[in-house]
C-alpha cells in the first residue's frame, strides 16, 4: 500500500499557476481568462487560475469567478504586491503572471514549460498590441517588439513566468517599486539560473497609449535619465500610465491638435533612433553647412542625449553583478556592463563637446 501511494505520488503531473493582477478589469478579464484556460488545457497538465483583485470596485471578481477562477482579494494598489500575493497564494510547480489585458496562446505557454523543464529559471514573452487604436508611433515599436526584447534579454510584465522555487528565491517582485517591477524581477531570476525570451508574442491591452500623451511620456523619459529611483519608486510618478481607476476612456483616444502634433514629433524621435545608426555608413564627407551635415549633426545630438540613459542602466547591472550567482550569469551581466558604460561615456563626451561647443559659438556671437 505504501509503495503504491509513493508510486502515485512520483507520478503526479506538475501543476501550472497562471497568476492574474486585476483592478477594475470587468470589461477585459473574460477574454484573458478564455485564452488562459485554452492555453492550459493545451498542455495537458493540471493548472489552476487565481485572479488577485486588487481593491476593485466593479464585478471584477464576479467575473474571475464565473470563468472558473480562484479569487484572492487583496488592497495593496501597488502592481509588484498584487503579483506576489497571486504567487505565495499558488499551488503550482511552475508559475505564470498574466496581466488582466493581456491574451496568451498556447505556443507561449508550451515554449515556457519546455525551457523551465530544461532547467531555466524563468523568463517572458514579447507583447505586442491589440488591433484598438493607438499613435503610429506606438505601433511601429509594437510590431518590433520580438527583436527588440530578443535583443534586450528583458521582457515587459504582461507575461512572465518562472519556477516555483525561482520565484520564492528572491522572495517575488520587489515591492519598493511602482514602475519597472519587472525588470528587477527578471534580474533576479537570472541569479537563479537561465532567463529565457520566447519568440512567441503574446497580445496586450494599448490603452496606456491612448491614456499618456508622447509629451508625457517624453517627460517621463527624461525623469528616467536624471532621476530613475524616484520615478520607480513613488507611485505619483507613474499614477496615470499604471494605476488610473477611472477605465470609461481605455478605448478612447484624444484628438487634439497638440496631442497629433506630439504624436507626429515621437513618430520623428522614433524613425530617427531606428535610422540613426545607418548614419555611421554614410561618408563624412558632407561639410557642416552642407543640408546632409546639418542633418548628422542633428541626428547625432539627439541620440547622444537619449544615450545618457545607459548610465542609470550599466548602474543597474553594476548593483546586481555581485549578487550573480552562476558564473555564466556573471559573464554576461559583465559584457553588458562593459557595452552600456562604453556606450554612456562616448554619449557624455558627445554631450559635453555639442554644448561646449553651443557655448563657444555663442560667446563669439555675442562678443561679435
Amino acid at each position: 500500500m505504501l509503495e503504491s501511494l509513493v508510486a502515485c505520488l512520483n507520478l503526479r503531473q506538475p501543476m501550472i499557476s497562471f497568476i492574474v493582477p486585476a483592478h477594475n478589469e470587468q470589461v477585459c478579464l473574460p477574454d484573458t481568462l478564455r485564452a488562459i484556460h485554452e492555453s492550459a488545457r493545451a498542455t495537458g497538465q493540471p493548472y489552476e487560475i487565481i485572479v488577485v483583485d486588487d481593491a476593485s470596485t466593479d464585478a471584477t471578481a464576479e467575473v474571475a469567478r464565473q470563468n472558473n477562477a480562484r479569487v484572492a482579494s487583496v488592497n495593496h494598489r501597488q502592481i509588484a504586491a498584487t503579483r506576489n500575493s497571486g504567487g505565495r497564494t499558488a499551488h503550482g510547480d511552475q508559475l505564470f503572471f498574466v496581466d488582466a489585458d493581456t491574451t496568451i496562446n498556447p505556443r507561449a505557454v508550451a515554449s515556457a514549460l519546455r525551457y523551465m523543464d530544461e532547467g531555466a529559471a524563468g523568463g517572458g514573452a514579447p507583447a505586442r498590441l491589440d488591433d484598438g487604436a493607438v499613435p503610429l508611433y506606438v505601433r511601429l515599436i509594437s510590431c518590433l517588439a520580438v527583436p527588440i526584447t530578443k535583443l534586450a534579454g528583458f521582457t515587459g510584465g504582461a507575461f512572465m513566468f518562472c519556477t516555483r522555487e525561482a520565484f520564492h528565491a528572491p522572495s517575488g517582485f520587489n515591492e519598493r517599486l511602482y514602475w519597472g517591477e519587472e525588470v528587477g524581477f527578471a534580474l533576479a531570476l537570472r541569479r537563479e539560473g537561465r532567463f529565457v525570451v520566447l519568440w512567441e508574442p503574446v497580445h496586450t491591452s494599448g490603452r496606456p497609449f491612448r491614456k499618456t500623451s508622447a509629451g508625457q511620456l517624453r517627460v517621463g523619459f527624461v525623469r528616467m535619465i536624471f532621476s530613475p529611483v524616484t520615478m520607480m519608486t513613488q507611485r505619483s510618478s507613474v499614477e496615470k500610465v499604471w494605476y488610473d481607476s477611472n477605465r470609461r476612456d481605455d478605448d478612447t483616444m484624444p484628438g487634439s491638435l497638440a496631442v497629433r502634433v506630439s504624436s507626429a514629433v515621437a513618430l520623428l524621435i522614433i524613425v530617427v533612433m531606428l535610422t540613426g545608426p545607418l548614419w555611421n555608413f554614410v561618408p563624412d564627407i558632407y561639410p557642416l553647412s552642407s543640408p546632409v551635415g546639418k542633418i548628422r549633426l542633428a541626428v547625432g545630438t539627439f541620440l547622444s542625449h537619449v544615450g545618457l540613459l545607459f548610465w542609470p542602466i550599466g548602474t543597474v547591472l553594476l548593483v546586481n553583478l555581485l549578487r550573480q550567482k552562476r558564473w555564466t550569469g556573471l559573464l554576461q551581466s559583465l559584457a553588458l556592463i562593459v557595452i552600456s558604460l562604453w556606450q554612456a561615456w562616448v554619449c557624455t563626451r558627445d554631450v559635453i563637446w555639442l554644448w561646449t561647443s553651443l557655448f563657444h559659438w555663442l560667446g563669439d556671437f555675442v562678443g561679435g
